[in-house]
């Protein structure tokens, strides 16, 4: 870890953090906190980085391929008159989320699962990607910003990507050589709220592709689907939870092997700067 104690840390010129833990448990929301203090932070999206840099054009190439169904849009398309491009945000991922998609019956808007594997793969080389990009974010937001600390905001599925286990996973050397990696820890109370509401409004997600095709056998075995069959709904609300209880240990091994952790509830009474520099002060070794 780039502060090996409590004293390091407090007494830092230069604060790096990367935030990591289940989507929907405070990563953004202290990470803009920490964009918004004056003392000067750069705020850096993974997944913002993701949707423009690494999947931006197969977003709007999507977005083309729908729009050339529609007669009228198709002739604007074709003479150039429209430009047509996706409008993502730090707070709205909508666009590679949509993009995504999930797996089942075309005629409830799932894609077929080989389509569906080729874009989740898509994601997993832009996450790759984006994460090693961080150096180069810490570098340019010195440069060209002079902003002194740097927080990195990276997406749920960091654990998938990355071989927390591994002494020699490049990601994690790179990331852990540079940041101080703070994972934040939810009770299993969080995760039911996460579920409820996932089951409300279920989103496209990442998945490690192993866990992804048992479960998606797993899925229709059990219940005698073929391939077109499946709600394409139903099958990610199923597969939610069993990905929370998937990727818990592996947050755990990276926190355990190249960072700290923090527990939610203590984040969510973060109301400053100051907190925060307290609360990671409080997860290192005196």
């Amino acid at each position: 870890m780039i502060y090996k104690t409590r004293a390091d840390w407090l007494s830092a010129n230069r604060k790096r953090l990367l935030f990591f833990g289940m989507s929907g448990l405070g990563k953004t929301h202290v990470s803009s906190m920490l964009r918004a203090a004056p003392s000067g932070w750069f705020h850096y999206s993974v997944d913002y980085r993701i949707g423009t840099r690494y999947m931006g054009e197969y977003i709007a190439d999507n977005f083309k391929r729908e729009a050339m169904k529609n007669p009228f849009l198709a002739e604007l398309l074709l003479s150039d008159s429209v430009y047509i491009a996706s409008n993502i945000t730090f707070d709205n991922l909508a666009p590679l989320s949509t993009y995504l998609g999930k797996p089942g019956s075309p005629s409830k808007g799932g894609l077929a699962f080989e389509e569906y594997m080729r874009r989740q793969n898509q994601h997993r080389q832009a996450e790759q990607s984006a994460l090693m990009d961080t150096t180069y974010f810490i570098r340019r937001s010195q440069d060209i910003y002079g902003l002194p600390h740097f927080v990195c905001d990276s997406g749920g599925s960091i654990c998938e990507v990355v071989d927390p286990e591994d002494p020699q996973d490049a990601i994690l050397k790179e990331l852990s050589s540079n940041l101080l990696m703070v994972w934040i820890e939810g009770s299993e109370e969080h995760t039911d709220e996460l579920v409820r509401r996932f089951d409300r409004a279920p989103k496209p997600m990442y998945y490690q592709p192993q866990f992804l095709e048992k479960a998606w056998l797993k899925y229709r075995v059990e219940r005698g689907l073929k391939e077109e069959e499946v709600n394409p709904d139903d099958f990610i609300r199923w597969t939610y939870r069993q990905a929370l209880e998937h990727r818990q240990p592996r947050y755990a091994a990276m926190a355990r092997n190249w960072g700290v952790k923090v527990k939610a509830a203590d984040v969510a009474l973060v109301r400053d700067e100051k907190d925060l520099t307290s609360l990671i002060a409080s997860a290192l070794p005196a």
